[in-house]
């Protein structure tokens, strides 16, 4: 069992001001996982107070880009060696299937880091507004200030250092709150920045619950505030801020669609859907849960749907046999399977899966994988993120009926084309109105800009645009 029983602030592990632990029990037998040290307000403001600190007199804001930058390489060094206990850290938190948390711990994050280390080596910290004028403004990118990074427990340190990395690479310092779900991952965290060279105050680490996170949003002392979570919480934290004239960057929701044209090619769609559909449990923001696919071949789309769901394995999340491990909690367990009751309530007609636990499970959070068919896009198991493996499937009539279905949404954060014309399928990719669309499966990476429109967020993560979240623009006119 791991023990966390201070907290990481400043760079210092410190007596919490309150001793109420939290537990950590896993979702798959609900075993005890560690405990660790909870935030309280008393412990926000003394980490702010450090922050603060270190921000307005110390050292990291004023050391030059290439210093920061080669803190921020070796702290890479240092996660990605220890990639495979992270891995199984978080798997035995919050349930993610070990593939998963392997490939996050293992691959993306490292080459989340390094993009933004490539983007910080070209970035224009100081350069004239005009490079063909010698006696024109210049324009300074300083840092915006004390960030407080706000996650959610899926995929917790890839929420936390696409928000820290460029925060300090930017010159700020950085308070992460992290869930009470994944709190020993990211305590974990705390060595390897001291390990990495980072000074004291600049970094602090608060397990906390949501009134502590709120308490943190409104402090004073805060200058930006960035946040991956749900849309909700997501609107309450940016009506503080915008009382405050907080700086603020928001990655929310998604009911993300994929649309498959009548020319896709079903073997490839299956097998794309098996990670773009049913990663990370489904428990993820940029899943695609509504499958768009022409009456033409509506039943075809449904039966090969329906195979690929039948063969995904659910059980142990340490079982590397394992495609999908348990939801997160009791509450979320209920909320995935009241929404398949609704879906059976509303009319569609259930394909597989359904609101009963799978059979030799039942100690643990887990759902069966659901498909829904003839589901009409104003039903809410189309409009409503489930944050859960169950998929609806649409039929349209044209390519322009395709194009209205995925934009008739709240959201618009991620989405999908299949078809066997790429140019075809870029052109009906420009239509939709998301933040991101991936034409046959294919990976964005982690340069491109990640972040959506309407109800799913405010800014971009990833690559020179999320760099660009943490400073401020300066003109100095000579």
């Amino acid at each position: 069992m791991i023990d966390y029983e201070k907290l990481f602030i400043g760079g210092h592990w410190t007596e919490p001001a309150s001793a109420d632990p939290l537990e950590i029990r896993s979702p798959h037998d609900r075993s005890l996982v560690g405990r660790a040290a909870q935030a309280s307000p008393a412990d926000v403001d003394l980490a702010v107070q450090a922050a603060r600190y270190a921000f307005d007199d110390g050292p990291w804001p004023r050391m030059a880009p290439a210093e920061r930058q080669a803190v921020i390489a070796r702290f890479n060094e240092l996660h990605a060696a220890r990639a495979e206990d992270l891995a199984a850290l978080v798997t035995s938190e919050n349930g993610s299937a070990l593939w998963f948390t392997h490939m996050i711990q293992a691959h993306l994050v490292p080459e989340q880091t390094a993009a933004y280390l490539r983007a910080a080596e070209s970035f224009g910290w100081e350069e004239p507004v005009d490079p063909g004028s010698a006696a024109g403004p210049l324009l300074r990118r300083e840092p915006v200030g004390v960030v407080a990074a706000i996650i959610p427990w899926n995929a917790p340190h890839q929420s936390a250092l696409v928000k820290m990395v460029p925060a300090l690479l930017a010159g700020c310092t950085v308070i992460l709150k992290a869930s009470p779900e994944t709190a020993l991952d990211a305590l974990a965290l705390g060595d390897l920045f001291t390990e990495a060279g980072i000074p004291d105050g600049v970094v602090s680490i608060l397990p906390a619950d949501r009134a502590t996170s709120e308490y943190l949003v409104a402090h004073p002392g805060i200058d930006k505030i960035a946040f991956t979570g749900s849309t909700a919480a997501g609107r309450r934290i940016a009506s503080i801020a915008g009382e405050q004239l907080k700086r603020v960057s928001l990655e929310l929701g998604g009911k993300s669609a994929a649309i498959i044209l009548e020319d896709a090619d079903l073997t490839a769609v299956s097998e794309g859907l098996k990670y773009l559909s049913f990663a990370n449990n489904s428990e993820s923001c940029v899943a695609h849960t509504r499958i768009l696919a022409p009456r033409s071949r509506y039943e075809e789309v449904v039966a090969a749907v329906k195979t690929l769901v039948e063969s995904l394995n659910v059980g142990d999340p340490t079982d590397p046999a394992t495609w999908i491990g348990p939801m997160v909690r009791a509450d979320q367990q209920q909320r995935v399977q009241s929404y398949i009751e609704l879906g059976i309530k509303e009319g569609a007609r259930l394909v597989t899966g359904g609101p009963d636990v799978p059979e030799g499970l039942e100690g643990g959070y887990y759902v069966r994988p659901t498909v829904f068919a003839d589901v009409d896009n104003s039903m809410r198991i189309a409009q409503e993120e489930i944050f859960g493996p169950v998929l609806v499937i649409i039929p349209f009539e044209d390519e322009d009926d395709a194009v209205r279905i995925a934009n008739d949404s709240p959201y618009g954060l991620g989405g999908g084309v299949w078809t066997a014309d790429r140019e075809h399928g870029i052109a009906v990719a420009r239509r939709i109105r998301t933040g991101q669309v991936t034409v046959n499966g294919a990976d964005p990476g982690t340069t491109a800009p990640f972040g959506g429109y309407k109800a799913s967020g405010i800014g971009r993560e990833f690559g020179v645009s999320g760099l660009a979240h943490y400073v401020e623009l300066k003109t100095i006119a000579v």
